[in-house]
């Protein structure tokens, strides 16, 4: 019932992070998000599921687990997008809170600091979104890259189906 989508076409003093209940077609959340610090600057435009890239991932997840680690309270990603995220786990991508991912920062520096590939929250917001999605929630971290949306699997499934499905 719920989903989470990352729009990194957006720049990052933008609220670009919405999760959203899909049975009252409402945004529960709309914040800030900051991306891998090899992803870019004010604009995420690289995107890589190599590990040490430092850089975001594209595509979907699906949440996992809680834990306290290094960033505080996490969120495992696990990545099922092949080719694109399936090292998420392998990478220790993970939702956690930031002190670089607020407004005083983007005040400070003109735009959000930048992870090591994680989509970091405002710390304030970190807990409520995490136990809201955590354990089996779908994520979608979107750029418009052609070759993601010419090749993703799991996109082009589901293109078929309908195409399929029209044609009946």
């Amino acid at each position: 019932d719920i989903i989470t989508i990352i729009d990194y076409s957006k720049s990052s003093v933008e609220k670009r992070f919405y999760v959203i209940d899909l049975k009252s077609e409402s945004i529960l959340y709309k914040t800030l998000v900051a991306h891998g610090k090899n992803s870019g600057d004010l604009f995420a435009n690289r995107f890589s599921n190599k590990t040490q890239s430092h850089q975001t991932a594209l595509g979907f997840y699906v949440t996992g687990k809680t834990y306290i680690g290094s960033q505080g309270y996490s969120l495992q990603m696990h990545g099922v997008d092949t080719g694109y995220n399936e090292n998420a786990a392998k990478r220790a991508i993970v939702i956690h809170g930031a002190r670089y991912a607020t407004v005083q920062y983007i005040k400070l520096y003109g735009r959000l600091g930048r992870s090591f590939g994680c989509p970091a929250l405002p710390p304030e917001i970190t807990t409520p979104i995490i136990d809201l999605i955590k354990e089996g929630s779908l994520i979608f971290s979107y750029y418009p890259d052609k070759e993601y949306f010419a090749s993703s699997r799991i996109l082009n499934f589901y293109q078929a189906a309908n195409l399929h499905n029209a044609a009946l």
